[in-house]
């Protein structure tokens, strides 16, 4: 009786507890990743299928016909019925070409090269005209997408001209975004690339329009970017904002100015210069901040880039505008003297001076020659722009031993000229000669009826000792 009143109570509570256990059980396999699932029936009997080596093989030809430009090949795989048109493909993509974005595994070293395609992207990319005009006819999507990037970004990118007048053509969307945001026009960045966008700019391509993502660069930024003046010049003609600014109030000035040094290579870009120039000349205001108050004199100083900072100092840059961590562009290139090998320092620091750059307070001159030691000239030149500086024991501190042997005869004459006060006359009258210019001291200099040595002595030119 017992028993049978226990295996009642068992049966009850199990039919009342199975529905919730299967809904749970339900709920816990559609959270895991099909991966850790495991492949279902159908696909392993997908996997297990005669016909899918075929198909795979008939894919592989598709692919090799199309990057080879064989056009017949193409449209006799296709007449066979066997493979859709619009077949997304795997291609051996190591520059990520077709990608929207840099795509991979978060490993270290770990490098995806693999980015999918339909075969117009595939023709588009090797400049497979003839046959990419073959897929158009027999009905390819001309505006897919399958990695984020339409066969018109592609071609961009690539440079190739002939299959951007043909895309365009067949009514490719000339201001189509990819997945990252991106135009036509924001993927033409190479020098190769002007004639895609003068193609680009004909069709009606927004020469403004920014990119819909977290950066929102113009094609101009993104031109000033790669440092690519004929395309700067097309876009200007063309009417492109000069004084855009992105998301983070950046303009293409800013930009340029940013990106004319390779801290990899230590090499700096004439090209950014040539489009530094472009712009300023287009009436680029080198005074604009971005969101933390930097301008592109900041960025210049940053770099060490003399010729930069020349350029927007003739330009009207404010060498005392200040960021918002109250640094002005003298902060900046102190912090920067002694890792940019291939400057030339004391240029830039007379650049600034000779354009009414506020001086370092004399207590912290010590800070100078912590980064500058090694750089005589900059010492010299900083040192030149004070009418008296007295040293402190922080002097010596900041000078290592083996610069000191080095440049033993520099160093003894500027303890000796900065311990007696006051300095020389001819020093005293150069101090009152820039005084009295005050922010025109380059241009007032230059109008001076003085032989071409004096003139360079107002200007701080180093000589390599004080005195």
């Amino acid at each position: 009786m017992i028993g049978t009143f226990l295996i009642t109570i068992y049966v009850f509570i199990s039919n009342l507890l199975h529905p919730a256990w299967r809904t749970l059980v339900c709920e816990w396999v559609a959270l895991v990743e099909p991966q850790e699932r495991g492949p279902s029936f159908k696909e392993l009997m997908e996997e297990w299928s005669p016909r899918q080596p075929a198909v795979k093989q008939l894919k592989r030809q598709f692919l090799d016909a199309l990057q080879a430009n064989d056009a017949q090949e193409v449209m006799k795989i296709l007449q066979d019925g066997k493979l859709d048109i619009d077949t997304v493909l795997e291609v051996d993509d190591p520059s990520m070409l077709l990608a929207s974005y840099k795509q991979g595994y978060w490993l270290p070293d770990y490098k995806l090269e693999m980015s999918w395609a339909m075969g117009i992207h595939v023709c588009v990319m090797y400049n497979a005209v003839e046959t990419a005009l073959v897929l158009i006819e027999e009905g390819a999507a001309i505006n897919g997408m399958p990695n984020g990037k339409t066969p018109l970004h592609v071609a961009c990118e690539a440079a190739n001209a002939d299959c951007v007048a043909m895309l365009l053509t067949h009514k490719a969307k000339v201001n189509g975004l990819s997945l990252s945001g991106h135009t036509p026009l924001h993927h033409c960045i190479t020098s190769e690339s002007v004639a895609c966008a003068k193609q680009l700019l004909s069709k009606g391509a927004k020469v403004n329009m920014p990119g819909d993502n977290n950066e929102a660069d113009t094609p101009l930024h993104s031109a000033a970017r790669f440092g690519v003046p004929e395309l700067v010049a097309l876009y200007l003609a063309n009417g492109a904002d000069v004084n855009a600014i992105n998301s983070l109030q950046e303009t293409p000035l800013m930009t340029a100015c940013f990106w004319a040094f390779d801290s990899k290579e230590q090499m700096y870009s004439e090209d950014h210069h040539l489009v530094c120039r472009l712009l300023l000349d287009n009436q680029a205001d080198p005074n604009l901040q971005e969101e933390d108050n930097k301008t592109a004199l900041h960025k210049a100083a940053w770099n060490c880039d003399h010729i930069l900072m020349q350029m927007l100092l003739e330009a009207g840059a404010n060498t005392r505008a200040m960021d918002i961590n109250g640094c002005a562009p003298i902060q900046y290139l102190l912090k920067v003297t002694d890792v940019r090998p291939m400057a030339i320092p004391e240029l830039c620091y007379q650049a600034l001076l000779n354009h009414n750059a506020a001086r370092i307070y004399p207590p912290q001159f010590h800070k100078v020659l912590q980064s500058c030691y090694d750089c005589t000239g900059a010492v010299e030149v900083m040192v030149n722009a004070y009418e008296r500086l007295k040293p402190t024991n922080k002097w010596s501190a900041a000078i290592p031993d083996d610069c000191y042997k080095r440049h033993k005869a520099f160093y003894d004459s500027l303890f000796a000229v900065c311990s007696n006060t006051p300095r020389s006359l001819l020093h005293l009258t150069r101090c009152a000669i820039r005084g009295s210019l005050g922010e025109v001291c380059q241009i007032g200099v230059a109008q001076l009826p003085l032989p071409p040595p004096m003139k360079r002595y107002l200007l701080l030119e180093p000589e390599g000792i004080l005195y």
